[in-house]
C-alpha cells in the first residue's frame, strides 16, 4: 500500500464548501457525507483528526467526489459506493475502510483507531 484516498461524498469549490457548511448549521442530513461528519466540524477540521494526520507517516490524499471521478475514471472507472477510504499502490486500488464501516463509527476517534489497526497489519 503506496498510499490512502480518502473520498468525500461532496463535491469540490467555494460554493459547495459554504452549502455544506450552511446544511450543518441548520442540522440538515440532505446529503450526508459520514467521513465529512467525523473529519471536520461546521467550518474546519477537527483538532484531533488534523493531529493525526500530521504525525502520521501514511501518505494520504484527501479528494471530492468530482476530484476522484476526474483524476481515478479511465484506470478504475465509478466502482465504488461514496464516502469511502480506498488504498493505492502502483498497480491496484482497493477498499481500505468501506462506507458501511464509516457509517457505523461515531466519531474521530474511532477513525483514526481503525486506521492505525489495519495499518499495522
Amino acid at each position: 500500500m503506496d498510499k490512502l484516498i480518502f473520498v468525500y461524498n461532496a463535491f469540490s469549490g467555494s460554493h459547495n464548501l459554504v452549502l455544506d457548511s450552511v446544511l450543518k448549521l441548520v442540522g440538515s442530513k440532505s446529503q450526508p457525507c459520514k467521513l465529512c461528519e467525523l473529519t471536520h466540524g461546521v467550518f474546519s477540521e477537527k483538532k484531533a483528526w488534523k493531529e493525526f494526520r500530521k504525525k502520521s507517516d501514511l501518505e494520504m490524499d484527501f479528494l471530492h467526489l468530482d476530484e476522484f471521478r476526474k483524476k481515478y475514471a479511465s484506470k478504475f472507472g465509478y466502482k465504488f459506493i461514496f464516502p469511502i477510504v480506498l488504498w493505492e499502490d502502483e498497480r491496484e486500488m482497493g477498499v481500505f475502510i468501506s462506507t458501511e464501516e464509516l457509517q457505523g463509527l461515531e466519531n474521530v476517534q474511532e477513525l483514526i483507531e481503525l486506521i492505525q489497526s489495519r495499518n499495522r497489519r
